[in-house]
């Protein structure tokens, strides 16, 4: 199969100022998908062997990383469901992994894990055969393949999604660890307004679904009363797709499970089947709506590599977002990250064009007249070019696609239930750090009401007000007091559940509009 457009035109077209003018697509709701910690060759090289085009495991082939103690590994396939251990993929570890023509990945790995054996160190180089993984390889064979999509930054998850979501990171390249994540920087600083913000600016609808803690809370403004009204359990997005097309909203976002044994957000050592399950589970839901399905955009995009080895060094030459850049000059891009775009408009084959996050949030700019969102949002390639505007919507796209049951299972469980990573750490002291803010709010209310009940007048236009409040945080803070000690991933879950509570406040209690929890940062 051919590719589908050139990349040096696409990228050409992109930044031209007249780029917003180009012919208008069928497209009307956009899904992302966004996964984790997995790298282009790893899940996506396979598919070479489809796409002629593709810049893949055949152009791997020659490529190797050495351990450090005289054993040389290359890129070989595998069947491995379950990575065992978790590759470092903080910045310092990237900058090391892509030094020397991307050399650097087995010693990296060799430096968390001395001990480790020869065959783990070869799953670093290990890439997934085409048709092992059914919904990745399926959906890869049949839509759009971005072979030059790269993670904004060479760092971790968080900074990464920060890109996704808002064009920067504020300068940030890292994320909290140790008693570093007690420093409540971390879910205070980044207030940067976010593509949910344009969206509301010109009225666009938009969807958060998640299944137990939306990380994107990380962002100040979502945890504004208006933006909070729109996140939703993952389950309510089968109902919402087999609803009215004109009903669905026009910008979506899908976070996956980041905690416990049915974790499927693709970060190891979980069983990677989870994960395509829910790339499946998404597809088939849009796919089986026929209005829905001829004017949406799914993109399938992972946030980074996870320490996975890829074998084209990521480009140097990118747009630093804005002026934080005192710790990193934003000009190094990270490792190239599987990326797919998936619709009745996006033909089979192969894009060229160099993306990173970006590159979605400056098409959706494009599409919908939205205000910029900072310098390297504006100079992005957009992925508009790769959709076409023209012609009729495919209908020879796949109807369905089956993860089976049995690949579900977990062959090492016990790693399931211990395993934990930084994205959890963090995302378990945002919950506690949210809970804080709670709390003393409660807190507040109850000082608030002690000093007003002096005086009669005060008590009768407060009393309402505070009996509301205090039901409402009666229940979660008594869980706090006296459950969630030893249910972590509990406690995080409701971290959300109170936030989103406390915004609800009576009809004749004031409103200031200002963020519950942020307001206290």
């Amino acid at each position: 199969m051919s590719d589908v457009h050139d990349g040096e035109a696409a990228a050409s077209e992109a930044n031209t100022p007249n780029a917003g003018n180009a012919p208008k697509d069928q497209i009307e709701h956009v899904v992302l998908l966004l996964m984790e910690n997995h790298s282009f060759d790893q899940m996506l090289g396979c598919l070479d062997e489809v796409h002629a085009g593709l810049d893949g495991i055949r152009n791997a082939a020659s490529k190797s990383n050495d351990d450090g103690e005289g054993h040389i590994f290359f890129p070989q396939a595998t069947q491995e469901r379950q990575m065992q251990h978790d590759p470092d993929h903080g910045y310092e570890a990237v900058l090391a992994q892509i030094a020397g023509d991307n050399g650097g990945f087995v010693r990296s790995f060799v430096k968390d894990y001395p001990k480790s054996t020869l065959a783990a160190r070869q799953d670093v180089m290990g890439y997934y055969p085409r048709g092992f993984l059914p919904a990745l390889h399926m959906l890869g064979e049949q839509f759009t393949v971005c072979d030059k999509w790269f993670s904004s930054l060479p760092g971790p998850t968080w900074p990464n999604r920060y890109f996704a979501l808002t064009g920067t990171s504020m300068g940030e390249v890292g994320m909290p660890e140790g008693l570093n994540a007690l420093n409540p920087r971390w879910y205070s600083e980044q207030n940067q307004d976010t593509i949910f913000d344009r969206l509301n600016d010109k009225e666009k609808t938009w969807k958060i679904y998640f299944y137990d803690f939306p990380a994107s809370l990380l962002l100040k403004n979502q945890r504004q009363p208006k933006n909070l009204a729109n996140y939703h359990l993952f389950d309510t997005f089968f109902e919402d797709a087999a609803g009215p097309a004109n009903a669905f909203p026009q910008f979506v976002l899908i976070e996956p499970k980041y905690f416990g044994e049915a974790q499927n957000d693709d970060h190891p050592p979980h069983n990677i089947m989870k994960a395509e399950k829910l790339i499946a589970d998404t597809y088939n839901a849009l796919r089986s709506n026929q209005t829905l399905w001829e004017r949406t955009l799914l993109v399938i995009l992972y946030d980074e590599h996870g320490g996975f080895f890829d074998h084209v060094p990521p480009p140097s030459d990118a747009v630093a977002p804005d002026e934080h850049t005192d710790s990193f000059d934003f000009t190094q891009l990270g490792v190239r990250v599987p990326a797919i775009l998936v619709s009745p408009w996006c033909d089979a084959g192969v894009c060229h064009t160099q993306f990173d996050h970006c590159s979605l949030l400056k098409y959706l700019s494009d599409k919908w007249g939205l205000a910029p969102l900072g310098n390297r949002t504006q100079a992005a390639a957009s992925v508009g070019p790769t959709i076409r505007s023209t012609g009729i919507a495919r209908s020879d796209t796949p109807a369905f696609i089956r993860v089976t049951n049995q690949s579900l299972i977990a062959e090492h469980v016990d790693l399931e239930k211990k395993s934990s990573n930084g994205n959890q750490h963090g995302l378990h002291h945002f919950a506690d750090y949210l809970h804080a803010e709670l709390d003393k709010l409660a807190a507040d209310l109850v000082e608030s009401a002690s000093h007003l009940a002096r005086n009669e007048t005060g008590w009768v236009l407060l009393k309402s007000a505070l009996g509301s409040a205090m039901m409402r945080f009666g229940q979660w803070l008594s869980k706090d007091f006296y459950h969630a000690r030893d249910e972590r991933e509990a406690r995080t879950s409701q971290a959300f559940t109170r936030l989103s509570q406390s915004t609800k406040v009576p009809a004749d209690t004031p409103q200031d509009g200002a963020p519950v929890a942020a307001s206290r940062s």
